[in-house]
């Protein structure tokens, strides 16, 4: 197929990636020219394992290329994937704003394009988005109606970072719901060959399936949490209680996400939560769960930073700062959180994390740390013994092989704080787990 991607983020780049690889002629859309440039240039402006060889590949073959105009992508292809981001409004609705200005510039290219055209949304958004807001405004901008005209589906992603390309060509299953049956065909053509239940069915269901995945991820990782802390507590070892539990598998529970080990954060979960929290206020429900997964998050981190202050040492040094092993996002991560309450109460943070790299973070990545933590070019360093020499104290985030190295050389009057359950066992310095 010739496919037009609308944003080159995360989910926007792995997908043009990867349909380029699997043979498809890919045309990448972003306002961001240096994302644009990135990809033209055959380098992905992501950081996510195996992408860079993907992009490279595409665009040596020639079936990848970027632009910035959005009309010459409509006219040159016979598929557009909207990958653009709905990020999280104060009250936790969803901020519609890019995903209404692509809508409006792919209606206005249909304008003058004579063949039909299918337009799939990737984009996370609320159940009655697709039909509600975004086919109205294809229709307005065109002046055509869907049907002989378009086409028009939803088509929600699972992919989890750090691993996407992995999980784009091994779904766990695959959900398109479309206006009409042949849209939806036309888009499930694009996963004949992938393995993995594949799914067509209602718009809204699609957009649905999509908050319930991660509503019950994040639900998943809270409610762990709480069993190790309760665990820790009474000197009950937390993962022996976990084992004993996920000897039930009649009830679809799983070990994903279960083990007690730290915060959720992300891209995804918190804005996907905050999105169905706010929707499901304006139907009047009343949620309880749901509605109190943050504060259990929010408490479980307030948790994390007085246990790192109980140890009275003010040199600490973090390995990683993004929200999980493999990747360079920092969005809502609960490491920076950490880092940020840390400091307000006067310690002194080094962090050393390969994934993160100041000069190379862009969009809403980057502003996101300049946000939350703009001080945060003093705080990194570029070896990792530049923060372990100066350390007394070493909190590990993830289970990067770089950092369990370190972990092994540290010196035996250091403490070592694992959040991830690290193998560390041949280290000289003493080691914690956060509820273990």
């Amino acid at each position: 197929m010739q496919i037009s991607v609308f944003g080159l983020g995360y989910v926007g780049t792995v997908c043009a990636g990867c349909l380029a690889d699997r043979g498809h002629t890919v045309v990448g859309v972003d306002k961001s020219e240096t994302k644009v440039n990135l990809v033209q240039s055959g380098q992905s402006p992501i950081v996510e394992v195996e992408i860079d060889k993907l992009i490279r590949a595409a665009v040596d073959a020639g079936r990848l290329t970027a632009t910035v105009d959005a009309e010459h992508a409509v006219a040159c292809t016979d598929l557009s994937i909207i990958c653009v981001g709905t990020p999280s409004r104060s009250n936790g609705s969803l901020n519609l704003e890019a995903i209404e200005t692509v809508t409006s510039e792919i209606g206005n290219a249909l304008r003058s394009k004579a063949t039909r055209h299918v337009v799939a949304v990737r984009s996370t958004v609320v159940p009655g988005t697709t039909r509600g807001v975004i086919v109205p405004r294809l229709v307005q901008e065109s002046g055509k109606e869907p049907g002989p005209a378009f086409g028009v589906a939803f088509n929600p992603e699972f992919m989890r970072e750090g691993s996407s390309v992995r999980d784009f060509n091994n779904p766990s299953k695959t959900v398109v719901g479309g206006l009409d049956e042949s849209t939806a065909a036309s888009i499930m053509s694009l996963y004949e060959e992938l393995c993995g239940p594949k799914i067509i069915t209602e718009i809204e269901t699609a957009e649905l399936v999509k908050y319930v995945d991660n509503s019950w991820h994040a639900l998943k990782v809270v409610f762990g949490n709480e069993i190790g802390r309760i665990g820790k507590s009474l000197g009950i070892d937390s993962n022996e209680v976990m084992d004993i539990f996920f000897e039930d598998k009649r009830l679809n529970i799983s070990p994903s996400y279960l083990r007690p080990a730290f915060a959720f954060g992300g891209s995804c979960l918190p804005k996907d939560l905050r999105a169905l929290n706010y929707f499901s206020r304006t139907l009047d429900l009343s949620l309880p769960i749901l509605n109190n997964i943050f504060e259990s998050n929010r408490l479980l981190i307030e948790h994390a930073a007085n246990w790192i202050l109980s140890h009275s040492r003010k040199r600490i040094a973090f390995l990683g700062i993004s929200f999980k092993s493999g990747t360079d996002d920092v969005r809502e991560s609960p490491f920076v959180d950490l880092v940020e309450r840390l400091l307000g109460k006067g310690c002194e943070i080094r962090i050393f994390d390969p994934n993160v790299r100041l000069s190379h973070l862009i969009g809403a990545n980057k502003e996101y740390l300049n946000r939350v933590l703009p001080h945060v070019t003093d705080l990194m360093v570029p070896e990792m013994s530049d923060a372990l020499d100066w350390a007394e104290l070493i909190v590990v985030t993830t289970t990067n092989p770089t950092y369990k190295s370190g972990i092994l050389n540290a010196r035996r009057d250091q403490v070592v704080l694992d959040f991830c359950r690290l193998d560390s066992a041949d280290t000289s310095a003493k080691v914690e787990g956060f509820l273990w």
